[in-house]
């Protein structure tokens, strides 16, 4: 009587097989239970994802084709249309706060943010309007007349292209003492004094890597994508407050040492300002000696692990002046660690030469 299985391995054995109606060969217990079974030579890859459906839409008046789940950004840069942009980064989820990347649409009632709008089928979309300009020519003139752009040379050139005058909103007013910012209250706000309200505060300088001058911040939200979930998962920074008073603040505005922050240095990276930057480079603007046209940059691998992630090293008169990654880098796609981005010092130490 048979119970379902078959003490055969073949239920219908080639007669003409060598061996035929032997039984086989048993396979000692130990070998089955201690000898494991041969790993495959390659890990097993995903199925391959179907391609994505074209979607056909125009750009000024141009027809372009993108893949289904493109922006409008995308198109745009496919057909080489120069959309500005300042909170928007390749490897970073886009936040929409900047609103300088801003386009029309037709039968759209609000302008539309290039960098995260999807495209669809058939849109028509603007980006150079009276009403697009018009637009942008508010946030560049609402940015320059209340933070310092003199070292964001992309923000100078829309507030020009733009025909942006921040000085119609008044003289600026004083800066704020140190750590008068960080201790506002959401809400409190008081009559206008006849000036243009900044956030022109001294530079916090509380560690040797490097430096937060929250004068040159724009609130892209960069520095905090960074931290949190699209690299460093440290969320060591957020925004803190509400309307002007609004700022990138550790979490009850302690010093950097005192905080969660591993300084990987992924939000000076992302920074578009300079409101975060190495030390080296703030010192060496505050002597006068930074110099960009005298500086090279030579891509080599980090020499700290295994992972291998590509470091491009800044160099002026034979020194490393700061460290960053190239985002298509497979591997860091821009982002870095703390030895990665910071522990260069050991190379500038190498004694007199030898002659």
């Amino acid at each position: 009587m048979s119970d379902g299985l078959s003490q055969y391995r073949d239920p219908a054995p080639d007669p003409a097989a060598p061996h035929a109606g032997e039984l086989p060969a048993a396979q000692p217990l130990t070998e089955i239970v201690l000898k494991p079974a041969a790993r495959p030579s390659r890990p097993p890859a995903a199925p391959p994802r179907p391609a994505p459906l074209p979607v056909d839409l125009t750009v000024d008046g141009e027809p372009v084709t993108v893949a289904a789940g493109s922006t409008i950004l995308d198109a745009c840069r496919s057909l080489g249309v120069d959309t500005p942009t300042l909170c928007y980064l390749e490897n970073l989820t886009p936040v929409n706060v900047c609103r300088v990347c801003v386009v029309e649409v037709s039968d759209s009632r609000v302008l539309a943010p290039a960098c995260s709008r999807k495209v669809e089928a058939g849109m028509e979309v603007h980006t150079d309007t009276e009403r697009v300009r018009h637009s942008r020519k508010m946030v560049m003139e609402f940015l320059a007349s209340s933070v310092d752009l003199s070292t964001a040379p992309s923000a100078l050139d829309y507030v020009e292209r733009y025909g942006a005058d921040p000085s119609r909103y008044g003289p600026a007013a004083p800066p704020a003492p140190a750590g008068e910012r960080d201790s506002r209250d959401p809400g409190h706000h008081h009559a206008s004094s006849g000036t243009a309200e900044t956030v022109a505060q001294p530079v916090k300088v509380d560690n040797n890597l490097y430096v937060r001058d929250y004068s040159k911040c724009i609130l892209c939200y960069k520095c905090v994508e960074a931290c949190g979930e699209d690299a460093q998962n440290t969320f060591a920074i957020a925004v803190a407050g509400r309307g002007f008073d609004a700022r990138i603040s550790t979490e009850n505005a302690v010093p950097l040492p005192d905080s969660a922050c591993v300084y990987c240095g992924n939000c000076i990276g992302v920074c578009p300002t300079g409101a975060l930057m190495f030390k080296s480079e703030h010192d060496m603007r505050a002597a006068g000696t930074w110099d960009e046209s005298k500086q090279t940059v030579t891509d080599t691998i980090c020499p700290y692990c295994g992972v291998g992630c590509t470091l491009s090293l800044h160099v002026q008169d034979n020194t490393i002046v700061k460290v960053g990654s190239p985002m298509d880098s497979s591997v860091t796609e821009g982002h870095l660690c703390v030895k990665g981005r910071f522990g260069f010092e050991f190379v500038q130490n190498r004694g007199a030469r030898a002659e």
